[in-house]
Formats: structure tokens, C-alpha cells, sequence
């Protein structure tokens, strides 16, 4: 991907935290860097979020290697934090294809060379699909997918494909869902009646079946697991049921260890959010080895940052049953006041950290003079649009102007609150900036 030009890209004084750094003068990720400035410095305004370059790199080759053993193919899920120089890093350690949820997701990635893009989403709106097909068109060697799940989603797929002029075909995978879950068929017999659809098209090609079993739970209780097991063994049915023959797509990395030689035209069988990967890739790989092969591509995202919370809870990590992760992400804010026994306020709030799955955690506190110490008994219980209340101990020695290091759970929801964000070393120094895209 091209994202070397995003060293040199402007950073705006309204970016939050370079308010100081780029007043009066252009700024750049190349520029910060060289200057290997503190993060906690002075010259940083707060909250300020950042990320840990060695947790971020652990991540991503722990889940490498993990998929490797595992059989599956990774297609990370970047919507997570919309970051095309973290997508490019995930990428170079062998992640097959991006994964995105919305054309104009996807028109980031592309505009950023993603030679392999897939759409974890149906496609209905007139103008995302016209952009589609010139894409399609304009480029015979980039690859894209996306999904299906009902007989008028194909029918209507087909036509604004034909009538936007496309040239070559579409692949399309068949969603499987659940009842009361989101998209997705319904049922197995419903799955094979859409591929069918799929299969008469004459602008589509069906290249295998996908699915998402992360709203089935958000725990890890025996009977959420075997839900999750239930479901993928489901899903998988469907892709060894899919009628005809898979698409000889061009891509030599289809075939994994453990498949037949061919096996790069098996269908192509997607899940896996960052929650129940294990589960996943245990389910869809079942007998391998026959001919019948499928070749099992995650999706999973939120791993490249983990978290302090939810999926330090439910990843498979917790189970023992996957890649041990690292908590990338941390909120420094600034201590403003101490009003009252017991409580702090912070200079943090749902303007810059996520909140659906939990609040921020505290981690450690950092003085005036720079040193630290952990956030014994101390708890976010409530934010405002700017503020985090802090309980604290009656003894704790806490006071205005000191740092308080936020741990977040579930990532995707801050990535969303920053366009800029600090990328540093384990002395927190500035080694890159990290621009998003939402």
C-alpha cells in the first residue's frame, strides 16, 4: 500500500493533541519524528491518546503466526482504526486481503493501493455500487468481494452492476446469519437459494459463504461457545453444499498447509470477529484434507490494538486458546480537580475514549516530577463529554496536573474520536503519527 506519502502529510493545529506543535508552522508525521518528541511532554496538549509500537508489532506477528498454524488465511477487519499505515504493517507480516464494511471504506484502502479488498457487507446503494463496477473495470488485477443474502439483494446487485457498465464479474460470498441477528440468511436452505441466485447471474460470481458470529454473545459461558461452535459448523455446511464449482481466482496464497494441491479453487469460508477466533477456525477447518477443502479466511480487527476490558475478557487469549496480545491504546488526561474526598475529575470523556463496552480503566499515575505509580483502587465511574470521574482513595496522593494513564475496551470507538495519533516508543517517545480515515 502507498502510505509512505502520509509522513509528509500536514498535520493541522486542530488536530487534538498538536495544537502547540503545529501552530505557525507546517508539521508532519516525518518532522515529529525526527525530533522523537515526549508524548507526555510539555509540547503535547492533553488528553492525549497514544500507541505502543511494540504492542502494535506484537500483535500483529502473534496473529501471523497464529493463523499459520492455525490453516486460515487473515483478512483483518481495518474499519477497527481506519489507519491505512497499520493496515499496510498487517499486510506485510502476510494478511491476505482488508477487510471493510462500507464502500467508502473501501475507497480509503483503495485510494491507498488494498490490491485485495473485501466488503464484509451487502451492497444496495446505487452510487457505491456504480464506483464498484468502474473500479472493477478500470483494473483487471484488483480483487474484490462482497456479500449476498437475500434473492432481491442479488437481483438487485446484478442489475445496477450491469447498468453501471461493469466488465468483469463480482465475487460474491453468501451470508449466513441468525435469527435476531443482523444481515445474513437465515437458514442454510435460504443460503442455498440465494448462491443459486448468485450462480444465474450473469454479472456475479459466487465465491463461497461468510458469516459473523459476534452477536451471539459477549461473554464466554459454555453455552455461548457452543452457540458460536453450532453456528460455524452451520456455516460451513453451507460451504461444502454451495452448488457448481469455486472460481479459479488468481491468488497462489489461497492454498494453505494441509490442503490438496488445487485447493486455491476451493470456496472460500469467512468469520471470525475478534472474540471467538478460536472457535472460528477450530469449527471451519474441521476435516480438512479431503477434497472437498474450503479455504477459511478471520476477519478479526480489534486484535491489532486489544484492549484493557472486553477483549482482554473474551479474546481467545483469555481461554488460553489463541495468540497472546498486547493493550496497545492509552488516554493520558490530566487531572483538573479534586473537589471533594474520594473523587477526581479528569480531563477525559466520550469525546475521546469509548464507552460501549465498558469505561475507561486506570493504569498508572504519573506525577509532575515524572514518575509513576500503579492506579491502585482507583475507578472511572461515569463520563461526561470532557470529563472522567475518578474514585480514588482518601489517601491517594493525586492532585491537579497529574497524568492518569487510561487503559480503553474495545478499541474501535477511540480510533474513531482522533485523526492523529502519537505513535511511540516504550519511552514514550514519538516515533510516527498514525493517521485515520473515518
Amino acid at each position: 500500500m502507498a502510505v509512505e506519502s502520509l509522513r509528509e502529510r500536514p498535520i493541522p493545529a486542530t488536530a487534538k493533541g498538536f495544537g502547540v506543535i503545529a501552530a505557525g508552522r507546517p508539521v508532519n508525521a516525518a518532522a515529529v519524528a525526527e525530533r522523537r518528541l515526549p508524548a507526555l511532554g510539555g509540547e503535547f496538549t492533553k488528553p492525549l491518546l497514544v500507541l505502543r509500537d511494540s504492542a502494535i508489532e506484537h500483535n500483529i506477528a502473534a496473529m501471523a503466526h497464529w493463523c499459520a498454524r492455525a490453516g486460515v488465511l487473515l483478512a483483518p477487519h481495518v474499519k477497527t482504526a481506519m489507519a491505512p499505515q497499520l493496515a499496510a504493517r498487517q499486510l506485510a507480516a502476510g494478511a491476505w486481503a482488508v477487510t471493510v464494511a462500507t464502500i467508502g471504506q473501501a475507497q480509503v484502502f483503495r485510494a491507498f493501493g488494498a490490491d485485495r479488498i473485501l466488503v464484509a457487507n451487502e451492497l444496495t446503494d446505487q452510487a457505491a455500487i456504480g464506483w464498484l463496477a468502474a473500479e472493477l473495470s478500470a483494473d483487471p488485477s484488483w480483487e474484490c468481494y462482497a456479500y449476498a443474502d437475500s434473492l432481491e439483494g442479488v437481483r438487485l446487485l446484478d442489475r445496477e452492476l450491469r447498468a453501471a457498465g461493469t466488465t468483469r464479474p463480482l465475487p460474491v460470498l453468501v451470508e449466513l446469519g441468525f435469527p435476531g441477528g443482523r444481515t445474513g440468511c437465515r437458514s442454510v436452505a435460504d443460503g442455498l437459494a440465494v448462491a443459486a441466485a448468485v450462480q444465474a447471474a450473469g454479472v456475479l460470481t459466487l465465491a463461497g459463504a461468510a458469516g459473523y458470529e459476534g452477536g451471539l454473545g459477549h461473554d464466554t459461558a459454555p453455552a455461548t461457545l457452543a452457540a458460536v461452535a453450532a453456528f460455524c459448523a452451520d456455516l460451513r455446511s453451507l460451504a461444502l453444499r454451495l452448488p457448481g464449482e469455486p472460481p479459479g481466482l488468481s491468488s497462489p496464497s489461497r492454498q494453505l498447509p494441509g490442503q490438496p494441491p488445487g485447493a486455491e479453487r476451493a470456496w472460500i469460508v469467512s468469520a471470525g470477529g475478534s472474540a471467538y477466533f478460536d472457535v472460528v477456525a477450530s469449527e471451519l477447518t474441521a476435516g480438512r484434507g479431503d477434497d472437498s477443502a474450503l479455504t477459511v479466511v478471520l476477519r478479526s480487527g480489534c486484535y491489532l490494538a486489544h484492549d484493557h476490558g472486553f477483549y482482554a475478557r473474551l479474546s481467545p487469549d483469555a481461554r488460553r486458546g489463541g495468540p497472546a496480545l498486547l493493550p496497545a491504546m492509552e488516554l493520558w488526561a490530566p487531572v483538573l480537580s479534586r473537589p471533594e474526598p474520594g473523587l477526581a475529575i479528569l480531563c477525559a470523556g466520550r469525546r475521546d475514549a469509548s464507552f460501549d463496552q465498558d469505561l475507561p480503566v486506570p493504569l498508572r499515575v504519573r506525577g509532575l516530577a515524572g514518575g509513576e505509580q500503579p492506579a491502585a483502587d482507583m475507578t472511572v465511574t461515569r463520563l461526561d463529554d470532557q470529563h472522567a470521574y475518578l474514585s480514588v482513595p482518601d489517601t491517594a496522593g493525586i492532585g491537579p496536573a497529574d497524568l492518569v494513564c487510561l487503559g480503553i475496551s474495545h478499541p474501535c470507538g477511540t480510533f474513531d474520536r482522533w485523526r492523529a495519533i502519537p505513535l511511540v516508543d516504550d519511552d514514550y517517545r514519538v516515533i510516527d503519527v498514525i493517521h485515520t480515515f473515518f
